[in-house]
């Protein structure tokens, strides 16, 4: 059994390359091999957001606080709220974040693949946000 005590990791300030705006993230377990599952709290304050992107096994959001916004590549913006549970399938490229007037706190689930959980694409552009 090991046991992560909250405040033991760092916070890290989401990359630039990776999200538009401020936006915290948390780690919260990377459970050792063999397992490949890793999870995190993040925090998008209002109109942050992701870059589009994919993850090699998919990835499982539930929402924690405020209200957020997820689209998947040429669906519909779709409102995210606390309790809510978001599964993107593998491959299948997606963004998510705040709305412009309401932060948003998700944690993330994903696992990895061959030691990679995520492929980082093209930064979601305001047009596309505001849609």
């Amino acid at each position: 059994m090991e046991i992560k005590r909250a405040g033991s990791q760092p916070s890290t300030k989401g990359p630039a390359d990776w999200f538009t705006g401020t936006v915290r993230i948390d780690p919260l377990f990377e459970a050792p091999e063999p397992a490949r599952v890793r999870g995190a709290r993040v925090t998008f304050e209002l109109g942050a957001r992701t870059a589009w992107h994919t993850h090699p096994l998919g990835q499982t959001l539930i929402v924690t606080s405020g209200l957020g916004w997820a689209q998947r590549w040429g669906g519909p913006i779709e409102e995210i709220r606390p309790s809510d549970v978001i599964w993107f399938a593998p491959g299948e490229k997606h963004w998510h974040g705040a709305t412009p007037t309401t932060a948003m706190t998700h944690i993330a689930i994903q696992e990895a693949l061959e030691g990679k959980v995520v492929d980082w694409m093209e930064k979601v552009s305001d047009e596309q946000y505001r849609k």
